[in-house]
């Protein structure tokens, strides 16, 4: 794979990546899709800088890959990596609010004290049966079998539980040797069943009334203002790259809404 050039749908050179796979898995099931490119500012599509200290320095670069449909208004990916000191993959999938879907959001990430992986299918209408209903019947069986496979990530605070689904996948373990199994046999193929999953609603989802389609939409700017304004990613990406472009990338490239 070549490196970013100035398009975000072009291919990312991270090879060597702890969450190439699912990268490489991503795209390739979208592209079942027409797919066209997300507009972001070049400065965001590839960031490198050195942190750590004078004896200890390492390499930290983030690269955003995006694309939309005909009924995905976004799709993108982030890619993080940081030596030792982080490897993140975070991927959200926001349709267009005149289709009656949920968002897709997957966050794995690794860090000196261990793994913290959530996978779901997040509402913009919890309280909504319509939205709901017909997406929890079929992804609820899929949960059952896979959270039982790994540990419990603990309880999420109350604020955000509007925000998640009772499917999501959601564990926290350390690392070493059990981790890597842990994850090569359970969470990239839970990862892959719920993908398919949700990309198989799209090709079943219909467009929706107007007024319907305005519900929708509020919803959706709710929680992209939620996940702007509490994205735990925030504190990492400050230390790595400051402030200024920090708020922009998670304001303007990844809640836009």
């Amino acid at each position: 794979m070549s490196a970013f050039r100035n398009s975000s749908l072009d291919p990312v050179n991270i090879a060597d990546w702890r969450w190439t796979p699912i990268l490489q898995l991503t795209i390739k099931a979208l592209s079942r899709f027409q797919l066209d490119p997300y507009p972001i500012p070049t400065q965001f599509l590839e960031r490198e800088e050195t942190s750590g200290s004078k004896s200890n320095p390492f390499r930290v670069r983030t690269i955003t890959w995006a694309c939309k449909t005909n009924k995905l208004r976004q799709a993108r990916a982030v890619c993080l990596h940081a030596g030792r000191s982080a490897s993140v993959f975070n991927f959200v999938i926001s349709p267009c609010p005149n289709f009656d879907l949920p968002f897709f959001g997957a966050d794995f990430v690794t860090l000196p004290s261990g793994n913290l992986l959530a996978l779901d299918f997040q509402p913009a209408l919890k309280s909504d049966k319509l939205h709901t209903d017909q997406v929890w019947n079929r992804l609820l069986p899929i949960h059952r079998r896979w959270q039982d496979l790994v540990p419990d990530g603990g309880p999420i605070p109350i604020e955000a539980e509007p925000y998640f689904s009772p499917g999501m996948l959601w564990t926290r373990f350390p690392l070493g040797n059990k981790a890597e199994e842990l994850i090569s046999s359970v969470i990239l193929p839970a990862y892959n069943e719920y993908l398919m999953l949700y990309l198989q609603l799209v090709s079943e989802s219909k467009m929706i009334s107007l007024s319907r389609s305005e519900i929708l939409k509020e919803g959706q700017k709710r929680y992209m203002k939620y996940r702007s304004e509490k994205d735990p990613a925030r504190g990492m990406l400050t230390r790595f790259y400051g402030s200024q472009w920090t708020e922009s990338y998670i304001k303007d490239v990844l809640f836009d809404l």
